[in-house]
This record gives structure tokens, C-alpha cells and sequence, in this order.
């Protein structure tokens, strides 16, 4: 495996972090701002320094290139498999008409099964339901198929995401990128480190991922109460306070944040489904919490392999980021001290991480998890 990382910011030359080396037919994977990646004068200074047909764009709630976090940046990670391959499909969910489970079954049906190793997704982060997506996609999935990746951002504004592959990044858009080969070695881990607080309640009113009611009360409102005066910055301040969500018959909780909210229904629109009857409680975390979940996720990841990984991509919750403030570069430090000073990292803060619970196959939509997929070849 060949790896050439560079990252480029607002009116600055390119800067790499490894030589620019010959690269045959290469994985591009450009993560970004996302006013620079609706910058057309920027994407062709991207394909001017990449010539490469493979691109794969997202936006971001912050790049991460190696253990730095920026801000407002282009970062671009060049891959060259030499004993295996790759295949990229891409959907747009507004021709499915926000149908994602639809969308899912279509982009899965395009990938070949034999010598299919891992899934990755870059999905469009504000309006996709992503536990519908994943649904979606897992109908046909062989239990050896992983699927791991996570939603775009877009800071802490919420207003779009934009992604793409080959084309100019755009909203609405579904990559999938499909790795083959027995020589790849993937592994995936997803981990917290918030804490539930507060009284258990139940979800007795929702469509999806859109919550209407708690306990028979208007969702939002009861939500408010809560965050009292942090209420008036709705959504980006639900990063702080996300929900611990059990569904009905499952063991384990899921964790889900607020994407947007509707004052005249007193409703809650979350990044994964919510659905009635499932028991919900408010969860919050200190740095130390969530570095301590980096570290954790960094050791699942690690745990079984065979061979230490050449490449990390790392998917974190942005609620982690606006805990964490300057102290963000952290939790990305903790997980490369495990993993190896040696394994080149990329990846991104995100609206949604994807990943199985540690002991399955199939996947989940996380949100305000460090979300590790470690590949080797």
C-alpha cells in the first residue's frame, strides 16, 4: 500500500505530509469545508495537484489528517492497493425522493459479492435518515460484509452537507466505495464515552427518525426544559446534551443528536431513527470521558488483528469536537499512541458514524462515537 497525504488552507500552497510519490490508478479521499468544497476554483486546483480518476469528495465538521484537526482546509489522502481493489458507486437521495432504504438496496446491488472484503460510506449528513440508508443497504448483505463510515458535515451550522464522487461535490449525495482482495485486513470500532443522566423516559410518539413525543409530552418542548437558557442555540447546542436511545427488545442503546427542530410541531428530527416505545435519557461527557472512549475504540480495533494497519480512517461525532474545543487533537492522539505511530490517519467530524456494536457484523448509526476502520494490506 502507497499513501500520499496533503492538506491545502484558505489561500496557502499545498502542504504535504509524505512525499509525493508515483501512484498507479490510486483511492482519493478528499475531506473539506464545505464552502471550500463548493469552491469550483478550488476542486480544480484538487484535480490539478491529483490528476487521478477515483475521487471521492465530503464535506466536513472538521478534517483529520494524521493527528491534526483543521478547521477550514482541503485534506487529501492518495491510496494505491497493489495486491488489491476497489469499486465506487454513488446515489443521490433526492432522485429517491428521501427514500434511503431504496437507495440502499440499489447502491448495494451494484457491487460484485465475490472477494467483497469491506464497505465504506460517505453519506450526505443533514436531511438522510441514516439508519434507513444502513437498513437499506444491509437487505442483501452477506454477514461477512462490514459496513463502516459516517455522514458529512458542515461545521456546527446545519444548513447542508455536500459530497461527491468524480463529479463536483453536491448535496444529496451517497458514496459507497466497496474494497476486494485477500490480502485486505479491515477492523472496526465505535465507541462513546458519554453518560446517561437523568430520569428514563419513554418515546411514545415518532415517524422514523422525527420525534414528536416523550412520556406523552411535545418532544421539543420537553427537551428545552432541560437545556434551559442553551435552548435559544437549538440545534447546534443538542450536540452537548444528545439521547441515549434503548429501542424496544435490544440490550443495547444507541446514541442519537438532533439535526433540525420544527417550533410549530414541537418536533425533533434526529440523524437515525427513534422509534415509539423506546426507552430515552440525556446524556453529557467531560474530555477526559471521551478521550478515554477514543483510547477504548483504539484497542477494540486493535484487538484481533493479524498485521498492523498501514491506514486508519477515523470518523468523530462534531458533539465530541464542541466538548473538547482545543483540546480535540487529543482524543485523535490517544487513538494513534494505539494503533501505531506508524498507520497513516484521515478522516473527518461528522453528523453520524456507522460501524456494528463490537461483537456483530451488522451495522448501526452512531452519533458522538470515535468510529475507527483500520485497514492493512
Amino acid at each position: 500500500m502507497k499513501i500520499i497525504q496533503a492538506y491545502l488552507m484558505q489561500n496557502q500552497e499545498w502542504c504535504y505530509l509524505s512525499p509525493k510519490i508515483e501512484v498507479k490508478n490510486p483511492l482519493v479521499l478528499v475531506f473539506g469545508n464545505r464552502a471550500m468544497l463548493e469552491n469550483t476554483m478550488i476542486i480544480d486546483a484538487v484535480r490539478e495537484e491529483f490528476p487521478y480518476e477515483d475521487i471521492v469528495y465530503g464535506s466536513t465538521s472538521g478534517e483529520i489528517l494524521a493527528t491534526n484537526v483543521f478547521d477550514e482546509s482541503i485534506t487529501v489522502t492518495v491510496v494505491e492497493f497493489e495486491k488489491s481493489s476497489f469499486i465506487i458507486k454513488r446515489a443521490n437521495i433526492l432522485d429517491y425522493n428521501f427514500d434511503a432504504v431504496k437507495l440502499g438496496v440499489d447502491l448495494y446491488a451494484q457491487f460484485p459479492e465475490q472477494n467483497l472484503k469491506h464497505l465504506f460510506l460517505i453519506s450526505e449528513g443533514s436531511f438522510v435518515n441514516g439508519s434507513a440508508l444502513i437498513q437499506g443497504l444491509e437487505t442483501d448483505l452477506k454477514d461477512k460484509h462490514i459496513i463502516s463510515g459516517g455522514m458529512c458535515g458542515d461545521g456546527h451550522k446545519f444548513e447542508k452537507t455536500v459530497a461527491s464522487y468524480k463529479e463536483n461535490p453536491k448535496a444529496g449525495e451517497v458514496v459507497l466505495i466497496g474494497f476486494y482482495g485477500d490480502s485486505l485486513e479491515f477492523s472496526v470500532a465505535s465507541v462513546g464515552g458519554w453518560s446517561a443522566f437523568g430520569p428514563e423516559r419513554m418515546i411514545t410518539k415518532s415517524d422514523q427518525n422525527v420525534l414528536y413525543e416523550i412520556d406523552g409530552l411535545p418532544a421539543l418542548e420537553l427537551y428545552k426544559k432541560y437545556l434551559g437558557e442553551l435552548a435559544n442555540e437549538l440545534p447546534q447546542s443538542s450536540l452537548l446534551y444528545p439521547l441515549n436511545v434503548t429501542k424496544e427488545n435490544k440490550d443495547r442503546p444507541v446514541v442519537r443528536t438532533i439535526l433540525s427542530i420544527d417550533e410549530n410541531n414541537n418536533s425533533m428530527t434526529l440523524a437515525g431513527d427513534v422509534p415509539m416505545n423506546s426507552k430515552v435519557q440525556l446524556m453529557m461527557a467531560s474530555n477526559d470521558e471521551l478521550v478515554q472512549g477514543a483510547y477504548n475504540a483504539g484497542n477494540q480495533a486493535m484487538k484481533n488483528r493479524v498485521n498492523p494497519p498501514q491506514l486508519a480512517l477515523i470518523v468523530s461525532c462534531v458533539g465530541r469536537k464542541l466538548v473538547m474545543k482545543q483540546r480535540v487533537e487529543e482524543e485523535i492522539e490517544e487513538v494513534h499512541n494505539v494503533i501505531g505511530q506508524k498507520t497513516a490517519i484521515c478522516g473527518f467530524y461528522s453528523y453520524g458514524e456507522m460501524a456494528p456494536f463490537s461483537d456483530n457484523t451488522f451495522c448501526e448509526l452512531h452519533n458522538q462515537t470515535m468510529t475507527l476502520t483500520l485497514i492493512s494490506e
